[in-house]
């Protein structure tokens, strides 16, 4: 029988990071896994809870995501918070470094997901709120929400 596929494959979502940052821009990068770390991500024991991606000599490192250690994993099984190496162009990285200088500006990581058998993680350049855009766009998410709720119902 025939496994149901999951939307997109979508591993864990980084929802904090949509209501804490306003999203500029979204790439897409690969990540160096170790295979009990890729056994866990397939079991969705990913927390990307306070994580960030910073770039160290001329390489994309991700750091502070949580990755469970596999359950029938041996002596042999991964820390669960190492930083991680993103794999992206050279240009691209160079790039990212550019913008995240501006102020206000970091580098997030928004969703973990399987593409053709790999995971992928999906980053965005983020640029933090204050307390009143916070609220903005709770109020426009309500908004839209009654909106949604009142033409189903007419």
């Amino acid at each position: 029988m025939a496994k149901p596929k999951k939307k997109d494959n979508i591993l864990a979502q980084n929802k904090k990071a949509f209501h804490d940052y306003m999203i500029l821009e979204r790439y897409e990068a690969g990540i160096e896994l170790k295979g009990t770390e890729v056994k866990s991500c397939r079991g969705n024991n990913i927390s990307l809870a306070d994580s960030y991606a910073r770039v160290e000599r001329g390489e994309l490192f991700l750091f502070n995501v949580h990755i469970a250690p596999y359950d029938h994993g041996n002596i042999h099984n991964h820390e669960s918070k190492r930083p991680r190496k993103l794999l992206m162009h050279k240009r691209e990285i160079l790039k990212l470094n550019q913008q995240i200088r501006e102020k206000g500006n970091t580098i997030v990581p928004l969703k973990f997901y399987l593409k053709n058998g790999r995971v992928k993680v999906e980053i965005g350049i983020g640029k933090g709120k204050d307390k009143g855009d916070k609220r903005n766009s709770l109020r426009t998410k309500q908004d839209n929400m009654t909106m949604k709720r009142a033409m189903k119902n007419y």
